[in-house]
């Protein structure tokens, strides 16, 4: 456990970090909250349910199947990867049944990386005018993964690209107001340019 870099984030204002503790234990998670995060992002929904406890904030972050919304309904405070319409019909009909409302990140495929999902960049627009339909879907904002690599002028590229858009549409619709990017190779330069939420993992457990 990385205390120092901990300490360092939290001192980070305005800044929302989600400790990603994919593959770690209980026990880990337990102890990086002892050390101040309250905020733990999973990617696969059955390591999320196993590890469930309601005294933390839980974000899935990982590519979400339609048929796995039932499970996390209820329990997820921040579902940040809707990427499809499809998928939000989903996020609907359960969010509904337990009448409460939902708030999601639109996932953006900013990279070239054909391995990354999400939604592309220039359907971003129609897609937030489509998800108003839904009323127990809450749109926060946007999340995105960046290009691995070490040409770090054009991971910068990519995160200038997404602010622009939040900024755009956070003009249009007020519920918005959280951009995850950045991760533990490119927080740093996130923050730089305009992420307020940032996905840590490898750097604080290891």
């Amino acid at each position: 456990m990385n205390r120092e870099l901990i300490e360092s984030l939290k001192a980070l204002k305005g800044v929302q970090v989600v400790a990603v503790s994919k593959k770690r234990t209980k026990e880990q998670i337990e102890e990086a909250a002892q050390a101040g995060l309250q905020v733990f992002g999973e990617n696969r929904v059955q390591e999320f349910v196993d590890k469930y406890d309601p005294a933390y904030t839980w974000h899935i972050i990982g590519h979400l199947q339609t048929n796995k919304v039932k499970y996390i309904i209820g329990k997820v405070d921040l579902i940040e990867s809707l990427d499809s319409l499809k998928l939000a019909k989903e996020i609907e009909k359960y969010a509904a049944r337990q009448d409460l409302v939902q708030d999601v990140l639109v996932q953006i495929k900013i990279s070239n990386d054909p391995m990354k999902t999400g939604l592309p960049y220039e359907e971003a627009e129609d897609f937030l005018s489509a998800l108003q339909a839904y009323p127990h879907i809450r749109v926060r904002g946007f999340m995105c993964v960046a290009t691995h690599t070490e040409d770090m002028d054009l991971v910068a590229q990519e995160f200038d690209q997404m602010h622009a858009l939040y900024e755009k549409m956070r003009s249009l619709y007020p519920t918005i107001d959280t951009l995850s990017m950045g991760m533990s190779h490119d927080y740093k330069i996130a923050i730089e340019h305009g992420a307020n939420m940032v996905r840590i993992g490898t750097a604080i457990f290891e």
